[in-house]
């Protein structure tokens, strides 16, 4: 018996929770039971009411708002217990179009993929603005990088993910989960694709979004610790390399004026020259302990997840 779950992240979501799920379906092919989750991160409005009112099978309540991220891993960790074989996570404003489903969850069925992420047409949403779009772009550009995975639109959280792949990720980011479980999955060599989907017309403003400067920051923080946390040795190794460059480059410059019988008045140059190089080569060993620290994180990963899996019941 194949067993979907449709998780939906909610934080005051009740005017708009009642339209996403009545579109929501009951019955797929291939699907012999499908159930809906709420995960109530800290709401205070009536968006439990309107879950329990519409039908929402299961609801997982957080005792205060504790952010997106941790919500969606709430609902990862729910849906296993609860014994799905196929968790679908959509958003609570009915951005995406729920009609969109089945193209999430065939390639599962058919063991094409353990992830599959619904690609929007971001350069046709009218309400995404120029900034978001650029950023939206790069963004997935960076993902792409960091997991060697082809994702067109890493932020989408329009996605659909296998019993296994759900027990194999964990989120460190408290912003959003959409960009580091792509890169998970890629470091884990699990098949991640992508799919197009539709996308509704705009209910409200996202709320995690509370303004452009607030968006880029986040976004750039979350690209930086990106590389930090799952590419180490290649993000300190890319400071050392500038700081090593720009010391040698200055010794250069020294050495050219000493030989010439100018050197006398470039002194300076020898001395930032050492303190450049002392923080290259320091850099330098600060990426082989950052990996060796990333080393250490992916292998008790690994015995979490064989825990997990010996727990689970399936």
């Amino acid at each position: 018996m194949t067993k979907l779950i449709i998780q939906i992240p909610c934080y005051n979501e009740a005017e708009t929770l009642a339209v996403t799920l009545s579109c929501l379906p009951r019955q797929l092919p291939g699907i012999d039971v499908i159930e809906w989750l709420i995960i109530d991160d800290g709401c205070t409005d009536e968006t439990v009411k309107v879950a329990r009112d519409n039908g929402v099978d299961h609801i997982i309540s957080h005792p205060r708002n504790l952010g997106l991220a941790k919500a969606f891993m709430t609902g990862l960790r729910s849906c296993v217990k609860l014994g799905a074989d196929i968790i679908v996570n959509t958003d609570a404003d009915n951005q995406y179009n729920a009609e969109d489903i089945p193209l999430l969850v065939q390639p599962i069925l058919e063991k094409r993929a353990e992830i599959v992420i619904g690609a929007r047409p971001i350069t046709s949403i009218k309400h995404f603005s120029l900034l978001k779009k650029i950023l939206q772009k790069n963004g997935s550009w960076v993902v792409r990088v960091a997991s060697g995975t082809d994702i067109p639109d890493a932020p989408s959280g329009f996605r659909a993910i296998s019993r296994d792949a759900a027990m194999q990720l964990h989120v460190f980011s408290k912003y959003t989960y959409t960009l580091e479980t792509i890169i998970q999955a890629g470091q884990k060599n699990m098949e991640v694709i992508s799919t197009p989907i539709r996308v509704n017309k705009d209910l409200r403003p996202s709320q995690l979004v509370k303004s452009t400067p607030s968006y880029i920051n986040q976004a750039i923080i979350t690209i930086i610790r990106i590389f930090v946390v799952y590419k180490p040795f290649r993000f300190f190794l890319s400071i050392a390399a500038l700081f090593l460059t720009l010391g040698f480059l200055l010794g250069v410059r020294f050495l050219f004026f000493y030989l010439t019988g100018a050197g006398q008045g470039h002194v300076q140059s020898v001395v930032l020259s050492g303190v450049l190089l002392g923080i290259g080569f320091q850099t330098v060993l600060v990426a082989f302990l950052a990996d060796i620290i990333a080393a250490n994180r992916r292998l008790l990963e690994d015995v979490r997840y064989e825990l997990k899996k010996k727990h689970s019941g399936k």
